[in-house]
């Protein structure tokens, strides 16, 4: 264990823990299965510039995901570990459960991958198998070794990086097939566009995912992360602009390219390295992502997000096998689906929502400049708000219907986490985000010149402690009706000025009245012995900049205090502010009445008519 009580992990390296199940998840299903599809449908220039645009992005995701990894203290959980300590609890929970489950269907997509690849291999015995059998038998072996142990399953990712890299080997020394069979025409399915084929090829560039899901396992996350990360994504992108180059040249047929999902074992100069390879890299990538998305479980049942027993861990590494079961679960549910391009736009939307966000976070850090953002690893705004804009439009390119959906989805968890006031024991930067607004209205407003049709009330109401008639709180509430500033201010004697732990209990009773009231204020409580002259100060400094208020409400005040009243109406009307004073009902009302002065000749006709209208929505 650490010295903050947190599980100590595995401890893994850059390489191990980073690279390699990143780039294993990279290269995989998608490029073996599908990038002859992809280039039968659109052809070569098009299938490089959805290389060219997924890996930007991907790329992008990347530097703002190595930005956040060296500005904090990384744990477990990923992307939802970052999103949740910058944008909040609930912006961390509306991308971390949808994560986890993509995560999860993630393992059915490549496992039906392995199995399509197994069974459409040519080979004796296996060709007559069910895939779904395969899939499901496959799943639950990998389910098995990913479960006991992390460090045993990504070791046995280095014989199949092996295995891939001499498949690539196989492959570019290879050339035109000399037997290949024309497809009859109607076999061949008609061409799809661009953004169909981006959701399709999309998942091949979400492996980066995979890496950052086991910051928790790690020894230096600040290190590994942007060296790992970044390092998968130029490799990837480098296999990935290679290969389609190279079937163009050897294949021209489209509607073979359609239709032979097996095209590059024909096209290599050795065919069963592709098939090892293809397997594996399927075996891989399902491995990767079982990895993950148990500990992205384990994060969000540790900060009460999900049930308590998906947060347990296992030995000195705590392993997440009860996670690791349900997601077993949520996998082999998805290889009853039985087809991989069912699979990749569920894969695609949901992970561009996480990248969209992870870059958005980064580029709010940067662009607030709060002194504890300090990242080691720095990225301009610009690189990041890319990024995000990237995500976004990809979204709505590919499906405008299921991107609304997912919204949805997403918006109802973060209402709902929202709805459960859970506390969150760290700070993120919503409060930095808040003020960075109101540093920049502060600005605007005391450069821009005063429009009348904007005026809105913004009231000091003077009241005694303990509050005893509580008439002025109404009326503050239902002349601002959640539209406007009010603040209750009081003066307090002279002997409470040392005692501060006093104060904050009166404040926090003035604050639980307003509550119970449904007044939004602000309180303001003044130590003073003299009360009318603690009044004055209040009403001559109160306020920040432009937003200062501009009416005071009083009770109606004793004729012993006449005098001093009048002090502070003639202070008020020196430094043009309103007032409004409230007092008793007659001897025949019920309190409920009001009376309007207007002195006439425009003197306060427009205050008059504007407290009027507002009384009225006020529903007084």
């Amino acid at each position: 264990m650490k010295k903050d009580g947190s599980a100590a992990g595995y401890g893994f390296g850059t390489f191990q823990g980073v690279f390699t199940p990143s780039i294993l998840t990279i290269i995989g299903v998608v490029m073996y299965l599908r990038f002859g599809w992809m280039l039968g449908h659109v052809g070569l220039l098009q299938s490089l510039a959805l290389v060219a645009i997924g890996s930007s992005i991907t790329f992008l995701t990347g530097l703002s995901i190595s930005s956040l990894a060296t500005n904090m203290r990384m744990k477990g959980g990923g992307a939802y570990f970052m999103l949740s300590r910058s944008l909040g609890l609930e912006a961390g929970a509306a991308l971390g459960v949808p994560l986890a489950l993509a995560q999860a269907i993630g393992v059915s997509f490549y496992v039906a991958g392995f199995s399509e690849a197994l069974t459409g291999s040519g080979l004796p015995v296996v060709s007559g198998w069910n895939p779904q059998l395969v899939g499901l038998v496959t799943l639950a072996v990998l389910a098995a070794v990913s479960s006991l142990s992390a460090d045993i399953a990504l070791k046995s990712q280095y014989f199949i990086m092996a295995a891939i890299a001499f498949s690539l080997v196989s492959f570019f020394l290879g050339g035109t097939p000399a037997e290949i069979k024309a497809p009859a025409p109607e076999e061949v399915p008609a061409a799809l566009g661009f953004w169909p084929v981006f959701a399709v090829f999309f998942p091949a560039v979400t492996g980066i995912l995979s890496g950052l899901g086991m910051s928790g396992d790690l020894r230096n996350p600040a290190k590994s992360i942007p060296l790992g990360t970044l390092a998968a994504v130029l490799v990837g992108f480098a296999v990935y602009t290679a290969v389609p180059i190279a079937l163009d040249a050897m294949v021209k047929d489209p509607a073979v390219l359609r239709t032979d999902t097996m095209i590059l074992q024909k096209c290599a100069r050795w065919q069963m390295p592709i098939l090892i390879g293809v397997w594996s890299a399927t075996l891989s990538s399902a491995v990767g992502s079982f990895l993950c998305a148990p500990r992205v479980m384990q994060a969000l049942s540790r900060d009460r997000l999900l049930p308590r027993f998906f947060g347990r861990g296992f030995g000195p590494t705590d392993d997440p096998r009860l996670a690791s079961l349900f997601c077993f679960g949520i996998a082999a549910l998805g290889i009853a689906l039985g087809d991989i391009n069912v699979l990749a736009p569920v894969l695609t939307l949901f992970n561009l929502s996480t990248y969209g966000l992870l870059n958005l976070a980064a580029a709010s850090e940067e662009l607030m400049a709060n002194p504890t953002w300090r990242p080691s690893f720095r990225v301009k705004a610009g690189f990041s708000l890319a990024g995000f804009a990237g995500c976004m439009a990809a979204m709505f390119m590919i499906s405008p219907g299921w991107t609304f959906v997912a919204l949805v989805c997403e918006g109802g968890i973060y209402w709902h986490v929202k709805r459960r006031a859970l506390k969150a024991r760290w700070g993120d930067m919503r409060t930095g985000m808040l003020a960075a607004l109101v540093r920049f209205a502060f600005r605007r407003l005391s450069r821009d010149a005063y429009a009348e049709r904007n005026w809105r009330p913004n009231l000091l109401v003077m009241q005694r402690l303990p509050v005893q008639d509580t008439n002025a709180l109404v009326l503050a509430r239902d002349i601002s009706d959640g539209r406007s500033l009010v603040t209750l201010a009081s003066v307090l004697p002279g002997e409470l000025a040392s005692d501060a732990a006093r104060t904050a209990e009166l404040r926090d009773s003035v604050r639980r009245l307003a509550e119970r009231m449904e007044l939004e204020t602000e309180v303001k409580l003044l130590p003073e012995p003299d009360c009318w002259k603690g009044i004055g100060e209040i009403v001559r400094t109160y306020g920040f900049g432009p937003i200062v208020p501009n009416t005071v409400v009083f009770g109606p005040p004793s004729e012993r205090n006449i005098g001093a009243f009048a002090g502070v109406a003639r202070l008020l009307a020196a430094q043009r502010k309103n007032l409004i004073v409230l007092g008793a009902a007659g001897a025949g009302g019920d309190g409920r009445y009001i009376d309007v002065w207007m002195r006439g000749a425009n003197g306060n006709g427009g205050l008059m008519l504007a407290l009027a209208y507002l009384l009225q929505r006020g529903n007084v």
